[in-house]
């Protein structure tokens, strides 16, 4: 008798596991599970306040002033070998002053998203591995002469002002000033 009830809680107990362990194989994976990994790895690094000159017919015709940040892959950050804060506002020189992406007068519309991605790729390829996730224009400002002239610093343009992410940890500020 003690032999068949043992065999039954034995029984009971095998199946129970069985139907426990199929549905745990069956539950399907969180998509936040990826993201929330991703996340784990990224760091937000402040940028400082960089200032490039507008040039128009060989005179200064006024400023951006820039703040940007940039989200790294903290697992590769150790295969850098460039200061990233350097490579970084070469590259918007190039942009602003170089390639003049933004035309003051021309009410051209900037294109951000684009903007950002091709920023983001020129790091990329310059540090030689995808360790900036994204770019985060905190400011992007627009000083005339003549506004500077008048020392009236509240006639700025904003251009673009974005908030950093909050969930994403944020690291040490960028090293050097420029």
């Amino acid at each position: 008798m003690i032999k068949l009830i043992i065999t039954g809680v034995w029984v009971a107990i095998v199946t129970l596991g069985a139907v426990y362990g199929s549905i745990q194989l069956a539950k399907p994976e969180d998509p936040n599970a990826e993201a929330e990994k991703k996340k784990a790895v990224q760091e937000l690094v402040h940028g400082e306040m960089v200032t490039f000159p507008v040039i128009k017919k060989g005179d200064v015709a006024g400023y951006f002033l820039t703040k940007t940040s940039y989200i790294v892959d903290k697992s590769k950050m150790g295969e850098v070998t460039l200061p990233i804060p350097a490579v970084l506002t070469d590259e918007l020189y190039t942009a602003f002053v170089g390639d003049q992406i933004i035309r003051i007068g021309d009410n051209r519309e900037l294109d951000v998203k684009a903007f950002r991605e091709r920023i983001k790729n020129a790091l990329n390829k310059r540090l030689g591995s995808d360790v900036v996730v994204d770019i985060v224009f905190e400011q992007i400002d627009y000083l005339s002469k003549d506004d500077l002239r008048q020392q009236r610093s509240d006639k700025a343009v904003n251009i673009v002002h974005e908030t950093p992410p909050a969930d994403i940890p944020a690291g040490k500020a960028a090293e050097g000033g420029h």
